[in-house]
């Protein structure tokens, strides 16, 4: 080999090498990324089916566990004192983004971290809890998705009227800890408006449901309003089987109180909404900031009737009722 070609052969051969590392990373993974999952409700069916479906849409986003994303899952349960530890736990395994749902959650999120990027869920009025600045406008590390329009409670006692033509009285059950006053205001303006006396019925804790729903059915022509609460969430089972036992009938917020017995509900379709969040929590992956996602209002809602439970009552519904429902449940 000639000189020439030798010092040609040479050049080619470092310039290969030099190109070698590069082309080592550029087919390494993206670093793995952490989302923190923070739940107000228990680890149940209802839990793992919001989970599945958040998880399946970042899946077809490019996100796939054990190669680019880590799930670290927490569920409060409904205790707060464990939401705020939760947080601080999800904060400390240093997640790039944490998801959460209902406004207690998210509170106890943004008075752990002011940093982290979080993707709110189910929070009512985030501007009035002090979650973000406006909705247009969200500022600082937290964005989401909230609930409700404060008219929906003209709309459930209106569902509670057709269903119920007889009833007077609408009480809806809270817990003052943990329910937005957002939906006791609405409920208590548009009462009056439909020939009904609104009665708050507020619990604080579990041990005190069947005493305020045995006192509510006590009075004739009573209905129950259940309002957005994660303590109503959490304790949907006894409310349930409570409002059967006193025969009293009860309008909830979501799907899922009628899927396991409740007479009907009218509400956000809530799975539609964690695929809207993983959306979210893809952009804030790939650099975006919460602070430049605005906070998004709810667009699909569904009216849901368990026509058992319904006949269960010994109440009529209306052909026209029926006609209106997203689905019955037979």
């Amino acid at each position: 080999m000639s000189d020439i070609r030798r010092r040609e052969f040479m050049l080619l051969l470092g310039a290969t090498a030099a190109a070698w590392p590069l082309a080592a990373r550029a087919q390494q993974p993206d670093r793995v990324r952490r989302v923190g999952i923070l739940m107000g409700i228990a680890d149940d069916f209802e839990g793992q089916a919001r989970i599945a479906v958040f998880r399946q849409t970042l899946q077809a986003l490019g996100w796939s566990e054990g190669r680019n994303v880590q799930f670290i899952y927490r569920w409060s349960g409904g205790n707060i004192a464990h939401a705020r530890q939760f947080a601080k736990e999800l904060v400390d395994l240093r997640s790039d983004v944490i998801l959460t749902n209902s406004t207690p959650v998210t509170v106890a999120v943004k008075e752990t971290t002011r940093t982290t990027p979080t993707v709110f869920l189910q929070v009512s009025d985030p501007v009035a809890a002090g979650v973000v600045q406006s909705l247009a406008r969200p500022g600082g590390s937290l964005t989401g998705f909230t609930n409700f329009d404060p008219s929906t409670g003209g709309k459930w006692i209106e569902l509670l009227k057709s269903i119920a033509p007889a009833i007077t009285r609408v009480a809806y059950l809270f817990n003052p800890d943990t329910a937005p006053l957002l939906y006791a205001r609405s409920v208590e303006t548009a009462a009056p408006l439909l020939s009904v006396k609104p009665l708050a019925a507020a619990v604080h804790n579990a041990h005190q449901l069947e005493g305020v729903i045995e006192q509510i059915a006590r009075e004739s022509a009573s209905a129950l309003l259940v309002l957005p609460d994660l303590f109503t969430a959490t304790n949907r089972q006894s409310i349930i089987a409570l409002t059967a036992r006193y025969r009293l009938p009860a309008i909830y917020p979501f799907r899922y109180f009628v899927a396991s017995g409740g007479l009907m509900s009218y509400g956000t379709e809530v799975l539609d909404t964690y695929r809207q969040a993983a959306s979210y929590v893809d952009r804030i992956l790939k650099g975006e900031k919460p602070s430049d996602l605005p906070d998004q209002q709810p667009t699909k809602f569904e009216f849901v009737i368990n026509l058992k439970t319904a006949n269960a009552l010994d109440l009529d519904v209306p052909p026209t009722l029926l006609a209106r429902a997203d689905e019955v449940i037979e």
